[in-house]
């Protein structure tokens, strides 16, 4: 015995619904890459090695 069922070709009422959390994850991950990738603070440009030339005059000299 065959059973014949039959599809609905319309979309339901909550198609919107199933795309908002794809648009939603869309936007979120444009404003992460902008707010990452737009960041002014830059802590390699600030990075110091440590003390120079004039530091190890100063103060190797004085335990000589």
């Amino acid at each position: 015995m065959a059973t014949i069922g039959s599809a609905s070709l319309s979309t339901p009422a909550h198609a919107d619904a199933g795309l908002a959390k794809p648009l939603a994850e869309f936007r979120a991950f444009w404003r992460k890459f902008i707010a990452i990738a737009f960041n002014p603070y830059r802590p390699e440009l600030h990075y110091m090695r440590g003390p120079g030339p004039a530091w190890r005059a100063k103060n190797l000299g004085r335990q000589s």
